[in-house]
């Protein structure tokens, strides 16, 4: 059993606009300018975003493995996929220290996984609680099989496909890069390096990029991000890290978005709005499945009741 890692963080206004831009999130939540457009909104100023403050845990979780000699054993066992499962308690705004608690590594040879408890706290309130668990397969929807779809890439960007996908284009740059990385208080020369010819893009980015396409989504249906505010309520996600090690610069990311089965789509403006569940995905070259998320969303409403 490794030791427990706790570390404390303050994420700034900045850290929060920088994150954003380099995925191109126009969450109003996040907005130092606009926040208060918000209908309801709680929080009293902008919040961090979900993926930045992931990425800075999958920042500290890569330390903890590499300090408890743990990379060893996921290259032997070929443990390729990083799962993380959030469910997120509270905002954190810019500013408040950020509390983060790693427990002691678990790994079960059965199963083949090795995983962690973590919570966050910001200004001692529980804000986030969950694991991250390296598997030799995936944890969230491992049957997805996108080879008769066709080549993606013929389908226009912001579209429906006859699946009933929503497709976002998205393009693999270094610039975005390394300026997600600085948004989620990481050191970007971990992952690149021009002299040496190093790129290596870090796992929450790619999957950062889903916020700007659930977004788009929402805005072709003519949402009103004002008056009908969604709030992200938990992630699961699950991400080859060798199709990750291939990527590089402007490679293509196609973004496929689709509600979960028995959770039917609907406007959050609407009476009976409740919680959304997407099935979420971040295909490659050859339709390739780099990442697979189930995102939920939920109305602002029930959020603040639950708080309350």
């Amino acid at each position: 059993m490794t030791s427990i890692a706790v570390s404390s963080d303050v994420f700034s206004q900045l850290h929060i606009d920088v994150a954003r831009n380099s995925t191109d999130d126009f969450n109003l939540f996040h907005d130092s300018r606009n926040w208060d457009k918000i209908k309801d909104n709680p929080f009293g100023g902008p919040i961090t975003m979900g993926f930045q403050l992931e990425s800075l845990l999958e920042g500290k979780i890569a330390a903890f493995r590499r300090q408890n000699g743990e990379e060893q054993l996921i290259a032997e066992r070929e443990l390729h996929f990083s799962n993380y499962q959030f469910s997120f308690a509270n905002a954190i705004k810019a500013g408040q220290l950020v509390e983060i608690e790693i427990k002691p590594s678990q790994f079960k040879a059965d199963s083949l996984t090795l995983g962690n408890r973590i919570s966050v706290k910001s200004d001692s309130s529980l804000a986030l609680l969950g694991y991250k668990k390296e598997t030799a397969q995936p944890l969230f929807l491992a049957d997805a099989d996108f080879a008769a779809f066709g080549d993606i890439r013929t389908q226009p960007d912001r579209s429906f496909l006859p699946s009933g996908h929503f497709l976002k284009r998205k393009f693999m740059t270094t610039s975005n890069g390394k300026n997600f990385l600085c948004g989620s208080l990481r050191d970007q020369t971990e992952f690149f390096d021009e002299i040496q010819d190093k790129v290596r893009f870090p796992e929450m980015f790619p999957c950062a990029l889903l916020s700007s396409a659930l977004l788009e989504k929402a805005l072709k249906n003519r949402h009103d991000f004002e008056k009908n505010p969604m709030v992200y309520t938990s992630h699961k996600i699950s991400l080859d890290r060798r199709l990750l090690a291939k990527l590089k610069s402007n490679d293509v990311l196609h973004l496929l978005i689709k509600p979960a089965p028995g959770s039917a789509e609907h406007d959050f403006g609407e009476d009976f709005a409740a919680a959304l569940d997407y099935e979420c995905f971040g295909l490659v070259a050859e339709n390739a499945v780099l990442f697979r998320a189930l995102i939920c969303l939920a109305p602002l409403e029930l959020i603040v009741k639950a708080l309350g």
